[in-house]
């Protein structure tokens, strides 16, 4: 299993602090190109390719992670008159904070399972999801605990070598429900 892109150290873990870092993860095409930069650094151009989205949609996207502090310029080459920037993540696993440190209220506008809803409906037309929802009735601190479990597997997920033809999404969740319950027993 290969702990870092090739050519560089990449921190494990960022905690999001701040609400812009929050708000720059709220656009879906922001979370690929972070999801893409897993596997290397990439300049705005191989982004632009791989998306298939003009350059100038794909800088700005770029510069949004950037000033967040979720991208950063990793090295540079040059190509024919022009010094191109490869950019690469800050961290492998950006996780939000409860509170942004200057106290204010952090971003909650976006949802990961809108995306993965979103982008798995093809799959579920192939016949090719794979998915299951439960519920517990549990205390919070087993749901942190659990929680803390699924963070570990997501880590193991994004550590995976980049080498299949196909990219596979990964959504895992665990939130409180009305979901009905048994009276207790009397």
């Amino acid at each position: 299993m290969e702990d870092n892109p090739p050519g560089r150290e990449l921190a494990d873990r960022m905690a999001l602090t701040q609400p812009a870092q929050v708000r720059a993860l709220a656009h879906p095409l922001r979370t690929t190109i972070l999801q893409l930069l897993l596997e290397r650094a990439a300049s705005v151009t191989e982004l632009a390719s791989a998306l298939d989205r003009p350059k100038s949609t794909v800088a700005h996207h770029v510069a949004v992670l950037v000033r967040a502090d979720l991208l950063r310029v990793v090295s540079t080459r040059r190509v024919r008159a022009v010094e191109e920037r490869l950019y690469g993540r800050t961290a492998r696993l950006f996780y939000v904070a409860p509170q942004g440190s200057s106290g204010e209220e952090m971003p909650r506008d976006f949802n990961d399972f809108e995306v993965a809803a979103a982008e798995s409906g093809p799959a579920f037309e192939r016949g090719e999801l794979w998915g299951f929802v439960r519920h517990a009735r549990i205390a919070p601190e087993q749901a942190s605990a659990f929680w803390q479990r699924m963070s570990e597997l997501v880590d193991d997920f994004d550590r995976l070598p980049r080498s299949g033809e196909t990219t596979y999404g990964f959504a895992v969740g665990i939130y409180p429900t009305d979901h009905p319950r048994l009276p207790p027993l009397t």
